[in-house]
């Protein structure tokens, strides 16, 4: 079935980071709502609001005469509906109301993602583990951004000129597609979101950029993959300069216990924000990194492909970056690091991000940045 074409806005949004996406996963060269089967796959695409759908008299039928009356949060996911896939892809409320994805995938693992700040909050192994953690103080009515799971820090990582890490974390992406194409066998959900520069961007971080955010769901594995383009257009064309990581919490059983601990960084060059956030002093990481005696907070610079986060209970996450990360942040608060919850809260999580924070990422006007990452 093809649906009426959209504006052209959706256009660029479905075809715009072909470059750097998993071209095969996504029918990007059909802007509307494709479905198909493709090796038995199924890929759809549509527009969010102000679309057009099909009436049930094979009309066309404005897609908010039903949809205006519903609340907002109700009404998102009502928009949504095109994007579902069954047994694949869901649109759910999530909490506070707030929309989320949901992905399902055959072996019974799923992952969660809320549009609000494309943040993932968790991902469940087919035992029933829970690998990400979401602290007791996350809220859930856009106010501040989701404490917990795996926040996206872009177009600054840290303290600097705009507010601590950016604004991705605290803005709707919008839903620009979905796929559950099996690889080879399974289907393997995937959601890819997108943001771009507004108003509200652009007086803090004067660039016109796009973003996109795909998260997959494999058999073993959460991949995550961040695309940023300077986009064409700008009157007066400029190159654009950011810092970002993927701030994943994962859920550990006491942070303080010999048992939890990072290993694969050793003998690299870390920058320690715990001595000074805005100039952190250069060291050398000797051996594993271990938590429990304060506040941990490294910038490693220049990482190997792979850190392994071993979680006390015999089990290890492995975080891997498999492009354009080139760094790896570990953060801990440690004891009394986080007032205002339980006293033992920061021993349930530790935080290992894939990040590009020592060197920015310079794109040039229409250049594209690519970085992908998996947690295993």
């Amino acid at each position: 079935e093809r649906h009426p074409s959209h504006d052209e806005s959706r256009q660029t949004a479905a075809m715009a980071f072909a470059a750097c996406s998993l071209g095969a996963r996504y029918a990007l060269a059909a802007p509307p709502l494709h479905s198909g089967s493709r090796n038995g796959g199924v890929t759809r695409r549509a527009a969010l609001s102000g679309a057009r759908r099909r009436g049930g008299g094979g009309g066309v039928t404005p897609l908010l005469t039903r949809a205006a009356a519903l609340p907002l949060n109700e009404r998102v996911i009502d928009d949504l509906a095109p994007f579902a896939i069954p047994r694949s892809v869901a649109f759910e409320e999530g909490n506070g109301g707030m929309p989320k994805v949901v992905l399902t995938h055959k072996n019974g693992s799923r992952a969660e993602v809320y549009l609000y700040g494309a943040c993932v909050t968790s991902w469940v192994q087919p035992s029933g583990d829970e690998v990400l953690y979401v602290r007791p103080d996350a809220v859930w009515d856009r106010s501040k951004p989701i404490s917990g799971g795996v926040p996206i820090c872009f177009p600054q990582f840290g303290p600097g000129p705009m507010k601590q890490h950016g604004f991705a974390r605290e803005l709707d992406w919008k839903v620009i597609g979905t796929s559950a194409d099996p690889n080879p066998d399974d289907p393997e959900p995937s959601v890819m979101f997108k943001l771009r520069d507004t108003e509200y961007t652009r007086s803090m971080w004067d660039h016109k950029f796009e973003a996109t955010f795909e998260v997959t769901l494999r058999s073993s594995k959460l991949m995550m993959e961040l695309c940023v383009r300077n986009p064409p257009g700008a009157k007066k064309p400029k190159p654009l300069d950011f810092t970002a990581s993927l701030h994943a919490y994962v859920e550990v059983t006491d942070a303080s216990s010999p048992g939890v601990f990072v290993r694969g960084l050793a003998g690299k060059t870390y920058l320690d924000k715990a001595v000074d956030p805005r100039t952190p002093p250069p060291f050398t990481r000797a051996g594993d990194v271990t938590f429990g005696a304060g506040l941990v907070d490294q910038m490693y610079l220049g990482t190997e492909a792979e850190a392994m986060l071993h979680v006390g209970s015999g089990a290890a996450v492995s975080v891997e970056n498999t492009a354009g990360w080139a760094d790896t942040v570990v953060w801990n608060p440690g004891p009394g690091g986080l007032p205002g919850v339980a006293a033992d809260t920061w021993k349930r999580f530790v935080c290992v991000e894939s990040a590009v924070v020592g060197t920015p990422v310079v794109l040039q006007p229409e250049e594209v940045w690519r970085g992908g990452g998996n947690l295993t």
